[in-house]
């Protein structure tokens, strides 16, 4: 563990889209919507937020984003909650889908690569004084083999 604790590669401190900073209220005018939608929302499962130790919701940009996507699915589209609900279980599954591929690809690559420098060490390891042997084409003349006889 380095000094700045497990990933220390990774500023703990800077805000990410998932950083969950935004309390409701500010999180209702950002998205334009009332907080007891935002509270509806959370108890149907469209946007879950999440939670400080004290049980307040704290919402991300994510969260933010989605918000005004259900939004636009229920009022736009006509989509109903449950309709929206559905869409964003699907939409997960897509992206988590879409990560699996990438790092089952990125496993093949490193596969293909380890397999290509094994092929390159054993042509790199072959004798160079032996000579290919080609395949005499078969042809229709006989040939009598006549052993020597001493004597």
């Amino acid at each position: 563990m380095g000094p700045r604790g497990p990933r220390s590669g990774r500023n703990p401190y800077q805000l990410t889209e998932e950083t969950p900073v935004y309390v409701i209220s500010v999180a209702a005018e950002l998205s334009g919507l009332h907080p007891q939608t935002l509270r509806q929302y959370d108890r149907l499962g469209l946007v879950s937020p999440d939670r400080t130790a004290g049980r307040g919701r704290r919402y991300s940009a994510r969260d933010i984003q989605q918000l005004r996507e259900v939004q636009r699915l229920s009022q736009d589209e006509g989509i109903n909650l449950a309709g929206i609900k559905r869409i964003i279980e699907l939409e997960n599954q897509v992206a988590a889908l879409q990560a699996r591929v990438a790092e089952l690809s990125a496993a093949v690559e490193g596969a293909a690569a380890v397999i290509q420098a094994r092929e390159a060490a054993v042509h790199a390891s072959y004798r160079r004084d032996l000579v290919p042997y080609q395949d005499v084409q078969q042809t229709s003349a006989l040939v009598v083999w006549r052993p020597k006889r001493d004597g």
